[in-house]
C-alpha cells in the first residue's frame, strides 16, 4: 500500500481492478450483491412497522392454523442429505 492511501481506498481499488475483468452478467450479479448489502447496513429498518400488520390478526382461519402447524411438526428439523 502506498502512503497515504488507507486501508479503505486499497480495497475499493482492488475491488475496481477485478471488476474491469468481469463479463456484463457477473457485473450485474456484483451489483444486485452490493445493493443487498447496502440494504442490509442503512440505519433505517426494512420492512413494515408491526402496528401495520395489526389490522391482519386474527384472519388466518384456526383449522388453516393448525394444518400449518402439523407441517412444521412434520417437518421442520429433518434433513434430507440425498437433497444437496
Amino acid at each position: 500500500m502506498s502512503k497515504g492511501k488507507t486501508i479503505v481506498q486499497s480495497i475499493q481499488d482492488k475491488i475496481i481492478e477485478k471488476l474491469q475483468l468481469l463479463p456484463e452478467a457477473t457485473l450485474n450479479q456484483v451489483l444486485d450483491y452490493v445493493e443487498s448489502l447496502a440494504q442490509r447496513t442503512t440505519k433505517e429498518p426494512v420492512g413494515v412497522p408491526g402496528k401495520q400488520l395489526l389490522r391482519f390478526a386474527g384472519t388466518i382461519p384456526s383449522q388453516e392454523l393448525e394444518l400449518m402447524v402439523q407441517a412444521i411438526d412434520a417437518d421442520c428439523g429433518k434433513v434430507d442429505i440425498d437433497e444437496w
